[in-house]
């Protein structure tokens, strides 16, 4: 295998830029969602009864979006070492492939969480309009926390084809099959 290329998103971006981007793309993604879902249930009153639920999703959503990357890799029986830290007595799940994972696997896995939780939270946010702010908020944070996610996919999507993903420590390498 050939090193395409090497990506250290923390180097190369640095970690306070990202989580700011990722905070503004969470508000942008609120203020998008709220507008049109506000003048939809215009006649409804929000309900502070989903309060509780709320910040019990908020509180396990990073261990949930974590866990949602490594879903697909097990779906397609991809051997891997799971690290399980901690970070404010929450589990975050990492994992480390065992192989290459291909390009495409490696995007599905990153835009899974994105997908599993974005359309549930917007659907939800249509039937329960007494809460539906709620949903939302959940939404627009998830979308949030999938920006490193899409930085990830924007240099990985430019990949070759028959390109590999090998994950590390540092960031991750695109590998080619040596010809």
């Amino acid at each position: 295998m050939n090193c395409w290329k090497s990506v250290n998103l923390n180097k190369q971006y640095g970690m306070r830029w990202i989580n700011l981007i990722s905070c503004f793309t969470s508000l942008i993604t609120f203020i998008i969602l709220y507008v049109p879902f506000s003048m939809l249930h215009q006649g409804n009153s929000v309900s502070d009864s989903g309060i509780f639920l709320f910040v019990l999703a908020i509180i396990l959503l990073p261990t949930l979006h974590s866990l949602l990357h490594i879903l697909p890799l097990i779906m397609i029986n991809r051997k891997m070492k799971l690290i399980i830290n901690r970070k404010r007595g929450l589990p975050i799940f990492t994992f480390y492939a065992d192989a290459r994972i291909k390009k495409y696997a490696y995007i599905l896995s990153a835009l899974t969480p994105t997908i599993v939780l974005t359309f549930p939270g917007i659907i939800a946010s249509l039937l329960f309009p007494s809460i539906y702010v709620y949903f939302l908020l959940f939404t627009s944070i998830n979308v949030g926390m999938s920006f490193l996610d899409f930085l990830s996919i924007k240099h990985i999507i430019k990949a070759p084809r028959q390109s590999f993903v090998e994950k590390d420590d540092q960031g991750f390498d695109i590998l080619l099959k040596a010809n």
